[in-house]
């Protein structure tokens, strides 16, 4: 099951050290989101990762600053990906690029090919968005008939539920909350969530 890290969409102190931390923990990509940030501020982060983790970055926002930075994972919102045209998806995809996307409908799945993953929930009541609800029916399972792209389940995912991702047929779970709720403990709180998958997969 894939784990993956989005970072914080707020300023965080030390976020770079963090980042290089969790990865040398064992995380395998993070998403950064920086929906607020300016370009500038994406790159200082960036700037501040170690190099040899720029191939398991994906960036939301600020696309340009993957050629500079070698990054070949772009992630689209529902909104951005309504305006791409199919030769920009077949250019990125020609050049090597891993694309990702987000959906609030599974029936879209079959309409996604040139994407490698999507992101689909919240699976639970959000942690870092007050308000935002699950969706899901707690006897919730997708289809293991379903074809690419995977589906990544997020939202309110944490320790004491993480078990029930696998359990309704995601092939990997996003968490972001449960990671930076408490950004002095976010590599314990990473760790934690790792030995829960695991568990899950003895």
């Amino acid at each position: 099951m894939k784990l993956i890290v989005i970072s914080s969409p707020d300023q965080v102190n030390d976020e770079a050290k963090i980042i290089n931390k969790l990865f040398k923990s064992g995380l395998e990509y993070l998403h950064v989101r920086k929906p607020a940030d300016t370009e500038e501020q994406v790159r200082k982060l960036i700037a501040g990762i170690d190099t040899d983790y720029y191939p398991r970055l994906s960036l939301h926002q600020h696309h340009c600053l993957a050629e500079e930075f070698g990054i070949k994972r772009l992630h689209y919102t529902e909104n951005e990906r309504g305006k791409l045209k199919n030769n920009t998806l077949e250019g990125l995809i020609n050049n090597g690029f891993i694309l990702s996307t987000s959906v609030h409908d599974l029936s879209l799945l079959a309409s996604l090919n040139e994407y490698h993953y999507v992101f689909f929930g919240p699976v639970y009541n959000s942690i870092s968005k007050q308000g935002y609800k699950s969706v899901l029916p707690p006897e919730f399972k997708l289809s293991t008939m379903k074809a690419l792209p995977l589906v990544i389940g997020i939202g309110g995912i944490e320790a004491k539920n993480i078990d029930r991702i696998k359990t309704m047929n995601f092939d990997g779970a996003a968490i972001l909350g449960s990671i930076w709720k408490n950004t002095e403990q976010a590599v314990e709180n990473f760790k934690i969530i790792q030995e829960c998958i695991k568990i899950i997969h003895t």
